[in-house]
Formats: C-alpha cells, structure tokens, sequence
C-alpha cells in the first residue's frame, strides 16, 4: 500500500489567521458604524441591522481561532492533520447567523405593533452606506482568499459578510422609502424580509459545514475527473475498484485498489503506482491519495465492498 505524496515531511497549512484578523476588525468597526446609524434615526431596521453584524465579531474570531488550529501539522494525536476544524467555526458561524436573524424578527415583530417616526434620516443612512462599502470589499476579499486556498472558514466568514450586506441595503431601501412615504410599518416588514434571507442563507452554510463533518464524497464532477485518469491507465492492462473519496477541509482524500497482472515484480508494481499517483496529483492541490495493490488474476481480488 503507497500514500502519496510519496517521502518529505508532511505538509504544513499556511496560516491563514491574518484574514480571519482583518474580519475582526472590519466586523467591529462596521457595527461601531451601524450602532451610530440606529442611534441617529431610531430605526428598528437599522438596530436589527447593528445586531446581525455583532454576530460577525464573533463569528471572525472563531474563525481566527480555527484556521490557527488548521494551521498547526499532523501530530501523533491527530495523523491527519487538523482540517476538520474550519468545519465546527462553519457550523457556528452559520447557527449564529440564524440566531441573529431569529432577533431580528422579534424586534421587527414588536416595532410592527408599536411603529415609531424615525429621525435624522440622512445622516444616518450615510453612514450606512458607509459601512456596508466596507464590509462588501472585505466579504468578497475573504471569499476570494478562501477559494483559492481551499479555506471553508474564511468563505464562510466572506459570505456571512455580504449577507450582511444585502441584510443593510435591504434596511437602508426600507427606511429611505419610510423617510419618503411616511408609512411606519415599512420599517419592520423590510427587516423581516430581510431576517428571511438570513435564516435561509445560515440554514445552507450549517448544511454545507455538517456535510464535511461527515466525510462528503468529493463532488461528481471532481469525481468524474478522477475517473478519467483511471480509464487511461486501465488500457495498459491493470484496473481499479473500491474507489473511495472524502473532503476535509481544504485537503482531499482518494483510496483505491489498483489490480495488476500477477506476474509482475513489486518494483513494476510501485513504478505504475507512482505513475498514476503522479497523474491523479496534478488534478488538485492538497490531494492524499492511497493505493492498494493486488493481482488482478486472483478471484478474491473483487470480493470486496464496491463503492463505485
């Protein structure tokens, strides 16, 4: 059985803390900025706003923390690394966010019964603007990063921040139509609307995080790439079974048994092996790949448990 990468140390996870770091940051002075907003106009839509981006502070620091246990390598209590645990900051990012948007509701709820004039509307709204410019450019900064890095999250942390830029566009379209047309109640039903979308886009990032923590096949179309490199191989007389994938993280993970003529030598075995361990790495980045070698000749050989 071969693992590749074949020899060299393991390897180490670039630390990717900075960008959970610059979310911290950006987190707390947006909500220093809608904080301001609310306090100027007394919009519930502007003070279920501010409560949604707290979430944020505390969701960039669980990140920050993650992708520091992620960085760290293999050890002898975790052989595999410690991928897993961008997964639970996933998790949590994506319940708080649900949370926030079960707060947001009551408050609008409440304000839909007890409707108040809203004051100083123009300064308030400027700031605002203000304040989701910033978190837009971060958002989709940390998407960016996190994609290329394979980063679940410091994604998610991106997309929990452009959530929170539709959830002030939608406030800032609903108290500006409030300001215009003197109707109150539009006031809480844009935040419930807007507490809605949360709820649905926390509801999938809890679903997607749940899937990795449970060992999710690597998607098909990755798959059907994985297979195209084995029907290559498969012409010059050997095949393949028990072909087996998973996602941790930002690493992916291929098992497989490869069956070869009986009468070949180990060293012709290992050669074809490295072979096609060398075609199935160049797919993607941060792919382990086992391979179990046996000869395709002997009956036993497809007994086993097929996945595929």
């Amino acid at each position: 059985m071969t693992d590749a990468p074949s020899g060299g140390a393991p390897r180490v996870r670039e630390d990717l803390s900075r960008y959970a770091l610059l979310s911290i940051v950006t987190s707390l002075v947006v909500i220093g900025l809608k904080i301001l907003a609310w306090r100027l106009t007394g919009s519930v839509g502007l003070l279920s706003d501010a409560a949604e981006s707290s979430v944020n502070v505390v969701a960039a620091i669980a990140a920050f923390v993650a992708l520091k246990v992620v960085a760290k390598p293999a050890d002898h209590d975790h052989n595999f690394g410690h991928t897993k645990a961008e997964y639970f900051s996933a998790v949590l990012e994506g319940v708080m966010i649900v949370v926030a948007a079960v707060v947001i509701l009551v408050s609008a709820v409440d304000r839909l019964f007890n409707p108040r004039e809203l004051e100083q509307v123009g300064l308030g709204l400027a700031i605002s603007v203000a304040a989701t410019v910033l978190n837009g450019l971060v958002g989709l900064y940390l998407i960016r990063v996190g994609r290329r890095h394979r980063s679940l999250a410091l994604q998610a942390d991106g997309k929990h921040l452009l959530t929170d830029v539709w959830t002030t566009v939608g406030v800032i379209v609903g108290v500006l139509l409030v300001a215009l047309t003197g109707w109150l109640p539009l006031d809480p039903l844009i935040a419930i609307a807007v507490a809605v979308n949360i709820l649905v886009v926390g509801a999938r990032l809890v679903w997607q995080s749940g899937a990795g923590l449970m060992d999710a096949a690597l998607p098909p179309d990755e798959r059907a790439q994985i297979d195209a490199v084995l029907d290559r191989h498969r012409a010059r007389g050997i095949d393949f079974h028990d072909v087996r994938t998973r996602e941790s993280g930002h690493e992916r993970f291929l098992q497989l048994h490869m069956l070869v003529p009986g009468d070949w030598t180990v060293q012709r075995a290992h050669d074809v092996t490295e072979e096609v361990e060398v075609d199935l790495d160049t797919l993607f980045e941060d792919l382990r790949i086992t391979v179990h070698i046996e000869p395709i000749d002997d009956p036993r050989a497809y007994e086993d448990w097929r996945l595929d």
